[in-house]
């Protein structure tokens, strides 16, 4: 039965001929009026931005030509306004055509498709139930090892061919069901030039996403945020039971947010790294540095601890200036120890695993000696109403997080350093042919990766009310690390989007919270850390497989 709704070509041919015919002969009286009006001024606008742009013409010439264009285009135009009315209404006309006849057309299509799929999959069960029945009767008549083996390897690729057969099958049902639902909007286009309504581009975008579709695509590029917000919202199922109180307040996210964003700064730093392929691990010393030293600067009174033995007093100096003195020093000496590892990695090709982790160990060797560990104690306490106010109870902090982003996403996205930036990660070889300095984009992305460290080392010290010291930011290299490659910033080069990073931040920053909130150990939040990262690697390293 399901076979009689199977449409041959040439019966879905004559079900779409009407339509053909109907539209087609409303199209010829359309564009006949569109010959002399809308047609041509298309046209002569084209003419008039071509002559504009060839540099061969002298100014005098662009404007005889332009002048003779601008002639022509008002007659087109006016040509085009007199005949709208009687466009519009053809138009309107094949449209209601199309409203009362296509889904009739469409229909036998999709149904047709239907029964084709089952069809496909009967006579793959049955092409499957013969190549079994034939195996076990080889395998019958014979007892050597070897020939075994051999019948095994011939029926395992006898089977994987039926499969994809199978595939093929179902891919060319998809197409013929996806070319009959367009064929409606192609002859939309053809009618209206183009211009469809929000709900017919929606609708299309529809079409097209299922068209595309592909589970295991889907599930490389969002199985780790599906399986993420599912434990967050055990969290938030757990929290009111065993704390209770909600996890999702305004106040909880108000302070996920203040957290985040000096991370924020970090992981920006990091993604333009790994995106070359590389990335750093000296970030938390960075932050232990820069903190260290903001605290020096901005410190409430004369310093109680001394660097190489000297006591620094900064209290003469006025605190604007001593807060801008503050970053200026964490960016500068954030720059200057991104800028050698950034010119090892470029100059001698060294991978930035090495000369990152000498940079690390160099910082808290030198930090650590300077200050003898201590603790710089608190800064002014006026200065974090001066930098990140709190305006009716919102932390203006996550306004130099968001600012931080579109600075970032202009430069990855709107300059020739950001373009640069993937064709190197993305293939140096081919990069440097196409004449980009790879030594000068690699050296960029970690001078500023620096700026945005010192920044944000900047920034979590006015958060934190000072306290800095060396040990401060331990393990933040990974929590940066991490943000990127769950927002899918790949280790493979030349992949990863702002919204992703953004994304990664977010939610390692929330799921630590939560964490914290729900009393879980310390230790075992680093556990949670660690097979995330696994997982979002793992899924990465797949998506290039597949790729390949």
């Amino acid at each position: 039965m399901a076979n009689s709704k199977i449409l041959t070509a040439e019966q879905e041919k004559t079900l779409r001929q009407p339509i053909e015919e109907y539209v087609g002969k409303i199209q010829k009286e359309i564009d006949e009026l569109r010959k002399d009006g809308t047609a041509k001024v298309i046209m002569y606008q084209s003419r008039i931005e071509n002559v504009k742009r060839d540099k061969t013409l002298s100014k005098g010439e662009k404007d005889s030509e332009i002048a003779s264009c601008q002639k022509e285009l008002e007659q087109a135009k006016a040509v085009e306004a007199q005949n709208k009315d009687q466009i519009a209404k053809l138009i309107g006309k094949a449209e209601n055509y199309l409203k009362n006849n296509f889904d009739k057309y469409y229909n036998a299509v999709k149904a047709s498709c239907i029964a084709e799929k089952e069809q496909a999959l009967q006579e793959h069960q049955q092409k499957l139930a013969k190549i079994e029945k034939e195996h076990k009767e080889t395998l019958a008549k014979t007892s050597a090892q070897a020939e075994v083996k051999e019948e095994n390897y011939v029926y395992k690729n006898r089977v994987s061919n039926e499969k994809i057969e199978l595939e093929k099958e179902y891919q060319r049902i998809k197409d013929r069901k996806h070319d009959a639902y367009s064929y409606k909007y192609h002859l939309i286009d053809l009618l209206r030039l183009s211009k469809f309504t929000f709900a017919e581009n929606q609708a299309q975008k529809w079409e097209n996403y299922k068209y595309t579709f592909n589970r295991r695509t889907f599930l490389l590029q969002n199985g780790l945020y599906i399986a993420i917000i599912l434990i967050f919202v055990a969290l938030c199922i757990i929290t009111p039971i065993k704390k209770g109180t909600p996890l999702l307040t305004y106040n909880n996210i108000l302070n996920i947010l203040q957290q985040a964003s000096p991370r924020m700064f970090l992981a920006l730093g990091v993604a333009g790294l790994i995106l070359l392929t590389g990335t750093d691990l000296s970030v938390g010393r960075m932050v232990g540095m820069g903190m260290t030293t903001a605290t020096i600067i901005m410190h409430q009174g004369v310093n109680t601890g001394g660097v190489f033995g000297h006591i620094f007093d900064f209290t003469k100096v006025p605190t604007p200036a001593r807060v801008i003195l503050a970053l200026v020093a964490c960016i500068v000496l954030c720059t200057f120890f991104t800028s050698i590892a950034g010119f090892f990695t470029a100059k001698f090709k060294m991978h930035p695993f090495i000369s990152t982790m000498a940079n690390m160990l160099v910082i808290f060797g030198l930090v650590t000696y300077a200050t003898k560990g201590v603790s710089f104690g608190a800064i002014e306490p006026t200065i974090p109403n001066m930098v990140i106010p709190k305006v009716n109870g919102f932390p203006t902090i996550i306004l130099w997080a968001v600012a931080a982003i579109v600075i970032v996403w202009f430069i990855w996205n709107k300059t020739t350093f950001g373009k640069n930036l993937y064709a190197v990660g993305g293939n140096p070889e081919a990069a440097a042919v196409s004449g980009i300095s790879v030594f000068a984009v690699t050296l960029g992305a970690f001078i500023m990766a620096g700026i945005l460290y010192g920044f944000g080392s900047w920034l979590e010290c006015t958060r934190m009310v000072g306290s800095g010291s060396a040990a401060y930011g331990q393990g933040w290299d990974m929590d940066a690390i991490a943000a990127c490659v769950v927002g899918g910033v790949s280790f493979t080069g030349g992949i990863g989007k702002i919204s992703g990073v953004v994304t990664g931040v977010c939610i390692f920053t929330a799921l630590t919270y939560s964490l914290t909130i729900l009393g879980i150990d310390t230790n075992l939040q680093f556990v949670f850390s660690g097979i995330i990262i696994l997982v979002a690697v793992t899924l990465d390293c797949l998506k290039y497989v597949q790729k390949k």
